[in-house]
């Protein structure tokens, strides 16, 4: 029987895809280990996003064949996909399979085809396998894959091809046969959610009303969308809603209207702004996130300061953000006044320093206040208790609490401190 080690990179779609990958090898035969000097392959489901993770894959490629020079290496993924066969040049990647032929790994292997990457723009359907692993507490449901926009920055769409909606059928199913195996909370993921029914004649709108009314699970979450894609009718919908949770993760990019014109992201920072407040109106303490870029093509001094300002004044929680990173094939690669490294990281750990303020914040907010936590399936490693997430994203230990017929349960809790950026809590 071949070993198999399996690594994935990257967004929620990326590790969804990484589990539908390990479900299809064990059924065809193959034995997951952990233990690089025992496996036959190792697979990494790749990320593309920046430059910097595709130095990490091709470090982690190069590592395991110098760990174990006997391993065969398979990458597949978003930088597979992009790079194609020039990927073979390469001592250390022995496989190269594509996105679309990722979830037929099996077949690959066990045919000795060592390369399999196909047209992904000319794909115009959903793959809609379905996933049986109940390992984690929460599940991801992929309900989208591709992406129809054209960021100046992103090379995504290429990786990933043209927007493709899963149905309500598939939804349901996969929703269902989570239920059935205790899930108490589900995550909506996919490249570009928001643009979901699009490619079948609905909207993402049309999906949130369906699953509420039809679905048997507690918590539905939703994961990373565009501005543009949030209304009043969905805010007002969600606000009222028993199943969905007051946690918003918003790809905003930049806060800056100018730059945001040349990423070709076709919204205004004032839209957003008003956005956010009207979220944090609506909703209990709702968890904020957001994505910016530091030092995209052109951002100038003036730029940035405007970005920072309006950071500084929004009701984001948290924000993720990384340096510009320069895609090949995309429309900013092209573009004039490319910045310094030293002045994108600066800039990034300007707006990191907003971020650690602004959700320390949050945090002291919810102290003295009762949330509907999803206790994790496991104690908490470093106290032996319970832990679990709250219904708007907070993490939490339960205090002097290792119930063990509790786990995988929804419980309310009573925030009650803050030790050491850890949010403390009891049942009630």
């Amino acid at each position: 029987m071949k070993k198999f080690i399996l690594k994935s990179m990257g967004c929620k779609s990326n590790q969804y895809e990484g589990t539908l990958i390990s479900q299809s090898l064990l059924v065809n035969n193959f034995c997951q280990t952990e233990d690089i000097f025992d496996a036959d392959y190792f697979i990494l489901n790749s990320c593309t996003v920046t430059q910097k993770t595709d130095n990490k894959a091709f470090y982690i490629l190069r590592n395991a064949k110098h760990l174990n020079p006997n391993i065969i290496t398979v990458l597949t993924g978003c930088i597979a996909q992009v790079e194609k066969e020039n990927l073979l040049n390469n001592e250390f990647i022995d496989f190269v399979i594509g996105n679309d032929e990722k979830l037929n790994i099996a077949k690959f292997l066990l045919s000795n085809t060592n390369f399999a990457v196909g047209n992904i723009m000319l794909q115009d359907k959903f793959n809609d396998t379905l996933l049986f692993d109940t390992s984690k507490t929460r599940a991801c449901v992929k309900v989208q894959d591709g992406c129809d926009n054209r960021c100046s920055y992103c090379i995504i769409p290429f990786a990933r091809g043209k927007s493709r909606s899963a149905s309500k059928d598939f939804i349901l199913n996969q929703i269902n046969t989570l239920s059935s195996h205790n899930f108490k909370e589900i995550v909506l993921t996919g490249i570009h959610i928001g643009q979901w029914g699009k490619d079948i004649g609905e909207t993402f709108f049309d999906l949130l009303k369906f699953l509420e009314e039809n679905s048997p699970i507690e918590r539905i979450r939703m994961g990373s969308i565009n501005p543009l894609e949030i209304n009043d009718d969905i805010l007002d919908f969600l606000a009222s809603s028993k199943k969905f949770c007051p946690h918003f993760h918003l790809s905003l990019q930049s806060a800056c209207n100018d730059t945001l014109k040349r990423m070709n992201r076709f919204y205004t920072v004032e839209h957003y702004l008003e956005q956010i407040e009207q979220i944090n109106s609506k909703f209990k303490l709702p968890f904020l996130g957001s994505d910016i870029i530091a030092g995209f093509v052109g951002e100038s001094d003036d730029d940035f300061t405007t970005t920072v300002e309006n950071l500084r004044k929004s009701g984001l929680t948290q924000i993720h953000t990384f340096p510009y990173s320069i895609r090949k094939g995309t429309i900013a690669e092209k573009m004039e006044n490319h910045i310094s490294e030293e002045i994108k990281e600066y800039r990034a750990n300007i707006i990191k320093q907003i971020s650690n303020i602004k959700f320390k914040k949050f945090l002291n907010k919810n102290i003295n206040t009762v949330h509907s936590v999803l206790i994790e399936k496991h104690l908490d490693k470093n106290t032996g208790f319970l832990k679990g997430v709250s219904e708007n994203y907070l993490k939490i230990v339960i205090k002097d609490n290792s119930d063990t017929a509790l786990l995988n349960t929804i419980q309310n809790v009573k925030i009650t401190e803050l030790q050491n950026d850890t949010l403390i809590g009891e049942i009630v």
